[in-house]
């Protein structure tokens, strides 16, 4: 399985804010630290505050934090939020794609079955299990 850049980003975002659970952090911050595109990382923060997952805050002290406690939230939760619309192969979307084996293929199930187990298999780990090491602040 290939998790989209989108998936990723938002994990490594969430793995720092685990690290300091009780400071907010701007996407600002974390873009600087990643090397990424500080609007990209917004759109991700946003889906990660529709989600349930992160509270954001505006103004001076803003920045996000995550919802609930770092042990609480599973990472295949994050996953499934986080990897919504992105179908495994072009037979799982919601439209069906334009697959001309539909009908007769054995393959579908099977890849259902994997993408399942490893979902299942994420959520046996918590946020807090896959938390960066605190970044060290210059006096």
């Amino acid at each position: 399985m290939r998790l989209t850049s989108f998936t990723d980003y938002g994990l490594r975002m969430l793995m720092r804010m685990a690290s300091t659970p009780d400071r907010a952090v701007s996407t600002a911050e974390l873009a600087q630290e990643f090397g990424l595109s500080r609007d990209h990382l917004t759109k991700i923060m946003q889906r990660l505050a529709r989600g349930g997952i992160v509270v954001t805050r505006r103004g001076g002290g803003g920045g996000a934090v995550l919802a609930r406690p770092a042990e609480d939230i599973r990472i295949g939760a994050v996953v499934r939020l986080l990897e919504e619309g992105q179908a495994l192969v072009e037979c799982f979307a919601p439209d069906g794609g334009d697959c001309t084996i539909t009908g007769c293929c054995r393959l579908k199930a099977r890849l259902r079955s994997a993408e399942a187990a490893f979902l299942a298999d994420l959520d046996r780990s918590t946020l807090a299990d896959i938390a960066l090491p605190e970044l060290e602040v210059a006096p």
